[in-house]
């Protein structure tokens, strides 16, 4: 056979150019493949991966605001700025956060007590923004930390700006302060408003203004190498500041008030009663607010807690207390406007009432009676047994129906955090509260005491002011503010705030002034309970004296203030307004465990009353 015979050229050829071909579609697959991806990285998702890459250069940094400012209506500083160092960590450059964590509370950098609220900070933010591990380092603990900075990575010190209350302790419960951002306070604010941020206000107008001092934080971006050192800045968007907010207190009438009620626990509350502003809001003892902006241990706010006087009790929005005698001028009022009685009725009184067919006496506070009295000499000598029988007259329905309409019982709506209700005793609340049956709702005894105030019956300082503010404008209100206005932070120019009215109350204005005038009768009447404080005023005061029971004292026993506990003596309370005929203040005073309106709080409202009347008239 032939050589030539046993080669296939043709073949071999087919098969050369068939590898060819599939050799060209692989490649030319493989290429097609490649421009893809080629496109897919570099045009379709070339912005995302883009930011991935700035990601490994480039660090976004917030820049938190600067605070706003609080003054009082005057333009004192209330609530300012101090530069601190705060310890700040950056959680995605920390290799082991919790060994970091441990190291730096064995250099006493770190508190044990914060370590909750720092992993919480870390798990609610995004890993590049700064969490706050101290907000204050005093200048030893700085140096602690320069000297072992080495060791730890992604963690350092920040000049930053801090809160200071240069007053201390005065009008704490107003002011507020402001507090560690909390896992509980980053559901209710805006997270990524509050990136660098270390606290928040917590009470008081720190807390009710918060949108406005908080300001909105901006964001720069800084070109940073390998170990996360900053070479660059590449881009910065500036931090608007919060707006400054002016309170209408004021600071010279707030101090006083705090000195007169002195180591003594109680309120004072001042309004003015022509827009409802708040002049003077203080609750004694008192706080330093300082303690917390500078991050208070647990065990320091322990002992604040645990202390007997309460301290952190805002006595003037949350202390409940009976009234006493002091809700006796509406009363009056109250019976004029339904008609049960008028000025002239007298009654007398041999010092205790009895409902008829009950041996049961109701004691006046005057053991041997007052005698014949009519409405003003009953509220101006503060007869309990003339009440009594008014109490009854009107029925429980009716007194309740009518001191509502001066805000008792319900809050008053103050522009600050915490207020409590105070409670107005009525047929339904008891049958809700004590789920009595219909017959066995109410009984003639309860109305006979809520009559001075007493029984069932609360209410806070501010509502007692707030009342008496209404009284004395003739029955038209204002919802307690205590904001003056907000400073434009461009122009620099203040911007007030609108007074809200309440509804005028419908009532006479003839009895509306023989219910003042028997006020005015308690401190310049000859026979007045208030008529110590009256003898030199230069202007006619209205006001009422005011006495609540701690403990209840049983029938045939009396009352000894020598061998009661101070902590069982009755509460003082003083309610008044000046000048009687055109007020421009309106006070509650209530010393707890005073033992006597007339002794311990009416002079705290003459000394108030004194000090703004003289001021305006300047």
């Amino acid at each position: 056979m032939s050589i030539h015979r046993l080669k296939d050229h043709w073949r071999e050829q087919r098969m050369f150019l068939g590898r060819v071909v599939a050799a060209a579609i692989v490649v030319t697959l493989l290429a097609g493949l490649l421009m893809y991806r080629l496109v897919d990285l570099q045009v379709v998702h070339f912005e995302h991966f883009s930011r991935l890459s700035q990601g490994n250069r480039v660090r976004l940094e917030p820049v938190p605001p600067v605070r706003g400012l609080l003054f009082d209506r005057a333009g004192r500083a209330l609530a300012e700025n101090r530069p601190v160092y705060q310890l700040e960590l950056i959680p995605e450059q920390v290799k082991d956060l919790e060994q970091t964590l441990a190291d730096l509370q064995a250099l006493g950098l770190v508190r044990a007590e914060d370590l909750p609220r720092i992993q919480g900070q870390i798990r609610s933010q995004r890993r590049f923004e700064p969490t706050v591990l101290r907000a204050r380092l005093s200048d030893e603990e700085a140096g602690r930390f320069a000297v072992h900075r080495p060791r730890f990575p992604g963690v350092d010190i920040q000049a930053r700006l801090a809160r200071q209350y240069p007053l201390g302790p005065a009008a704490a419960h107003a002011i507020g302060y402001v507090g560690a951002v909390s896992e509980a306070d980053l559901q209710r604010l805006e997270g990524a408003n509050y990136a660098g941020t270390a606290q928040t206000g917590k009470i008081g107008a720190e807390r009710a203004w918060e949108d406005l001092l908080h300001g909105t934080t901006g964001f720069r971006q800084l070109l940073v190498n390998a170990q996360g050192r900053t070479l660059q800045e590449l881009e910065r968007n500036d931090a608007v500041p919060g707006r400054n907010v002016y309170l209408t207190l004021d600071l010279e009438l707030q101090a006083l008030a705090e000195a007169q009620l002195g180591e003594r626990r109680g309120s004072v509350v001042a309004l003015d009663p022509r827009n409802g502003q708040v002049l003077a809001l203080a609750s004694m003892p008192a706080f330093d607010p300082n303690l917390f902006s500078m991050g208070l241990s647990s065990a320091r706010y322990r002992e604040l807690q645990e202390d007997r006087d309460q301290p952190l009790f805002n006595r003037a929005l949350r202390g409940q207390y009976p009234p006493g005698s002091t809700i006796k001028p509406m009363l009056g009022l109250a019976g004029l406007h339904y008609g049960v009685t008028v000025p002239q009725d007298t009654v007398y009184c041999p010092g205790w009432f009895s409902l008829p067919n009950h041996s049961h006496r109701y004691r006046d506070w005057k053991r041997e009676g007052h005698g014949t009295v009519d409405l003003e000499q009953s509220v101006a000598q503060s007869c309990d047994v003339y009440f009594y029988r008014l109490a009854v007259t009107l029925g429980i329905d009716r007194m309740h129906d009518f001191l509502a309409l001066f805000g008792l019982g319900a809050p008053t709506g103050i522009d600050i955090p915490g207020e409590l209700d105070g409670l107005l005793p009525s047929r339904d609340w008891k049958r809700t509260a004590f789920r009595r049956p219909q017959d066995q709702v109410w009984f003639p005894g309860e109305t006979v005491i809520t009559g001075i105030g007493q029984g069932y019956m609360l209410a806070t300082p501010l509502q007692l002011a707030h009342a008496t503010a209404i009284l004395a404008n003739r029955g038209r209100g204002f919802v307690p503010t205590l904001l003056a206005g907000v400073e434009n932070p461009v122009t620099g120019q203040l911007e007030p705030a609108a007074s809200r009215p309440l509804p005028a109350l419908a009532l006479d204005p003839a009895q509306v002034e023989e219910a003042i005038d028997s006020m005015v009768a308690v401190v310049h009447g000859e026979r007045g309970t208030a008529r110590a404080i009256g003898l030199d005023s230069p202007w006619t005061i209205a006001g009422k004296t005011g006495t609540a029971q701690v403990v209840g004292i049983a029938q045939g026993e009396e009352y000894d203030e020598e061998t009661t506990d101070e902590r069982h003596r009755p509460h003082a309370l003083f309610i008044a307004f000046a000048p009687a005929e055109n007020p421009r203040i309106a006070i509650a005073v209530l010393v707890e465990n005073g033992a006597s309106g007339s002794a311990a709080a009416a002079p705290v409202a003459r000394a108030l009353i004194d000090n703004w009347l003289a001021r305006e008239a300047d």
